[in-house]
This record gives C-alpha cells, sequence and structure tokens, in this order.
C-alpha cells in the first residue's frame, strides 16, 4: 500500500511538472508568435501615413537635376574651358572657388557629364573623374584612385598601399599613355589635400611624361586664398583659370527650392510661405543651398513623421531645431585628421591656461606649439604654422572656435583663439575617433601642466 503510493505521488508530481513545462513552453510559443506578429505589423502604420514626398532622394544636395537655376553663365564658362577636350585639345586648368553650398560641385559634375556625353556622341575618348579629396586625401590615394577608374581589366590591379610613389606614377602615366584620350579630373575639396603642394605640383605635370593622354585638372576650394599658400613652383606649372561663385541670395534659394520641390514633393503638400522661410534662414547663412535643400527636406519629413497634411512654418521651425542640433557634432566627426589634432592641441591649451590662473584666450603659436609636441608624441607628420592657422580659420568658419585677429603694433598680426564650442561636447564626439582615443585620454586627463 505504501509503495502504491508512493507511486501515486512521485506520478502526480511528474504530471504536475509535465503540466507546468508545457504551460511555460506554450506561453514561449505564444511570446514568439506575438512578438512575431507584432515584428510583421510594425512598419504597417507608417506605411499607411500620409505620405508628402515623391521622391525624397531628389531633395538631396547630392542630386544632379537637369536644370541648375542662377548658375547658367557658371555652366557656360566651365564648358568653354572645357570644350578643346572634343578636339582632343588639352584643357587649362581651373580652380573654382566659393563658399560651401554655392554650386561649384553640382556645376563641375554637371558640365563633366555632358562633356563626356557629348564625347561619346562624336567618338571622343573623355573620361571625368570625381574625387573627394577630404576622403582620398593624399598623392598616392589619387593616383591608385585614377589608375583603378581607368583599369580595363582585373588582373593589373593597383595596391592601396606599398608602392613608391615614383612607381606608382610610372604606372599611372603608363596606363593613361595606352590610348588617345582626355581625363578632367576634379578635386573637390582640393585644400584638403596632404602634403598639398607636392600632390599639385606632380599632378600638373603629368601631361610632360604622356604622349598620346592628356589630364587637366579642375580644382574646388572653399578657400578663397587658396592658392596663396601654394609654393611657387606649384603656381607656376598650374597655368590655371579662375572661377568665383557667389553665396546665392534669398530670392535665388527660393528659384532653386521651388524647383526642386515641384519633382520630389506632392503638389500642394507645402503653404506658400514654407520656401521663403527655408531660403531666408538659408541666405542668413552665406547663402548656402545645401543648408537650403536640408531644411526643406527635413522640414517636409517632420510633417510627414507627424501625418500632418502639409509642411507649415511649424515644420520648418522643429526641422531647424534638430538640423542644428545635429549639425556640430557632423562637423567635427567629419573634420580630417589634423584638424581634429588642432582641436585638442586648442583644449589642451585652454586647459593649461585655467590651471595657470591666466586668460583662457590663446595664440596661434601657443596652439602650434602643443599640436607638433602631440604630433611626435603620436608619431604623425606634423604640418607647417601656416597650414595649421588655415585649420584654426576653417574652425573659425564651422563656428567651432572663435579666432580674432589683432595687431599688436610693431610685433605684427596674431589670433586670439577661444573655443565656442563646450569641451565635453568635443570630448564625446573626437572619443568616437579609435586613433584619438588613447592621445585624448593622455593629454587631457593624465598628464601634467605644461610650464
Amino acid at each position: 500500500m505504501t509503495t502504491t503510493t508512493s507511486i501515486d505521488v512521485i506520478t502526480k508530481a511528474v504530471d504536475q511538472s509535465l503540466s507546468s513545462n508545457t504551460i511555460i513552453q506554450l506561453h514561449k510559443t505564444s511570446t514568439k508568435i506575438e512578438d512575431k506578429r507584432l515584428s510583421s505589423h510594425m512598419f504597417d502604420h507608417i506605411l499607411q501615413q500620409n505620405h508628402l514626398f515623391v521622391n525624397r532622394e531628389l531633395l538631396r544636395p547630392s542630386f544632379i537635376p537637369e536644370v541648375l537655376p542662377h548658375r547658367e553663365q557658371e555652366i557656360h564658362e566651365l564648358a568653354q574651358i572645357l570644350s578643346p577636350a572634343l578636339n582632343h585639345e588639352t584643357p587649362s586648368n581651373v580652380i573654382m572657388y566659393g563658399k560651401t553650398g554655392t554650386g561649384k560641385t553640382v556645376v563641375a559634375k554637371h558640365v563633366g557629364e555632358e562633356l563626356r556625353t557629348q564625347g561619346k556622341a562624336m567618338g571622343k575618348q573623355i573620361h571625368f573623374l570625381y574625387i573627394n579629396a577630404q576622403l582620398i586625401d593624399s598623392l598616392y590615394k589619387i593616383l591608385q584612385y585614377i589608375g583603378q577608374q581607368l583599369i580595363n581589366n582585373t588582373v593589373d590591379v593597383i595596391p592601396l598601399n606599398g608602392l613608391s610613389i615614383d612607381t606608382l606614377f610610372a604606372k599611372i602615366t603608363q596606363r593613361l599613355d595606352t590610348q588617345k584620350q582626355i581625363i578632367i579630373i576634379v578635386l573637390d575639396e582640393s585644400d584638403k589635400i596632404k602634403t598639398n603642394d607636392d600632390a599639385l605640383y606632380t599632378l600638373t605635370r603629368i601631361n610632360e611624361q604622356l604622349r598620346q593622354a592628356r589630364v587637366s585638372l579642375v580644382c574646388i576650394s572653399n578657400d578663397l586664398n587658396f592658392t596663396e599658400h601654394l609654393d611657387a613652383r606649384v603656381k607656376s606649372s598650374f597655368g590655371h583659370e579662375n572661377m568665383v561663385f557667389a553665396p546665392y541670395d534669398a530670392e535665388q534659394l527660393q528659384d532653386i527650392l521651388r524647383e526642386r520641390a515641384k519633382v520630389a514633393l506632392k503638389s500642394d503638400s507645402i503653404d506658400d510661405e514654407v520656401i521663403p522661410l527655408c531660403s531666408a534662414l538659408a541666405a542668413r547663412e552665406h547663402g548656402d543651398a545645401r543648408k537650403a535643400l536640408d531644411l526643406l527636406r527635413v522640414s517636409a519629413e517632420v510633417a510627414e513623421r507627424n501625418s500632418d497634411p502639409k509642411v507649415t512654418r511649424k515644420h520648418v521651425r522643429l526641422a531647424q531645431k534638430k538640423i542644428e542640433s545635429d549639425c556640430t557634432a557632423e562637423v567635427i566627426r567629419s573634420l580630417p585628421l589634423h584638424s581634429k589634432l588642432v582641436l585638442i592641441a586648442i583644449m589642451k591649451t585652454k586647459k593649461n591656461h585655467r590651471e595657470a590662473g591666466i586668460s583662457e584666450v590663446m595664440t596661434t603659436g601657443e596652439v602650434y606649439d602643443y599640436y607638433k609636441s602631440q604630433c611626435e608624441k603620436a608619431e604623425y607628420d606634423d604640418l607647417t604654422q601656416r597650414r595649421i592657422a588655415d585649420f584654426i580659420a576653417e574652425l573659425d568658419t564651422l563656428g567651432i572656435v572663435s579666432a580674432r585677429v589683432i595687431s599688436k603694433g610693431r610685433q605684427g598680426r596674431t589670433k586670439e583663439i577661444t573655443l565656442a564650442t563646450p569641451v565635453t561636447q568635443i570630448m564625446e564626439i573626437l572619443q568616437e575617433d579609435e586613433m584619438l582615443k588613447d592621445l585624448l585620454h593622455r593629454n587631457l586627463h593624465n598628464q601634467r601642466r605644461l610650464i
């Protein structure tokens, strides 16, 4: 009897355990099914929202439209300069100046594509290569990119590193000279090229090594004093023509936005006052068409996410706040390495001044001295003080620092530099860069104050 009872108890316990496990398993299965059901319907309500866009990509600065309002003269001028390529004659080198968002890049790409299309129709070999020197920022990388763009097979691949400049240059000229052709090379952000003088000197002298092919350079720079910083030998070999792009005014920006809005947004999707407001806000900051386009696009995105039927002034103001909050972070992230090193030097000099109980205002010389010392410790090749002064001026233009030129009488002029952005914000952004983590920690936390 006892044995039977024990067996019954054990059996009952097992049944309860199985029942419990089954319930748990059923619950887990049910949860998974529910999660899957929720996941499958995650985007349903988004897809059912009121859509304001026909194609939002058409409001991005990277889009090259067929019509470029208020840049007809610049298009005609650049086309005239590059037109000898259609007769297999070498076009003049060109430098295009202007503030960010004044249409330099879009004009260069527009004319380049038209030239290539016309050349193909005439049976001419014309290549148009666009290079963003903020990303492809050294002579080796530029030559390697040119070679790879013109390669006709997968065997003769040029390595990303490992060759001497002389060897690489010889391979590129040999490759270019295989046939009668014209190569137009656009160097956007050309003032960002490392060892700028050497790179431009090499590229401007490349035709001396060619018999069949010819190369022409189009340099794009936001720095109106770009050529003043170049070595005399580079200026001599450049033989360039200048094109200056003036900022757009508010009315011109309105025309640009209206043209884009026609193709990018649904009809009657924006209030009449939206485009004038976007244009006025962008014109206030150097007539930047990129900012105007971004502002209109983000305004429409905000309205769309709120399921609002139209874009209004309210959406523009919300978009402006959103863009401005992200702007500083994006600008600092996109800075080249040496600009970031200059920023670290400014922060460290500020810290030293504060610890010494003196004004936190600093000079270019002080920043340069510290910049050189950290380059040495990190085993980076340092740039000249003139280049560092250019980086400081750029940081001032971007609003990250304030650099005010003052006169010291017979001692000449200098810049008084102060940070215009909180150190904590800069630190948080720069620490995302793996190359700078150790340097930041050593410089701004552990290192003793420099005397």
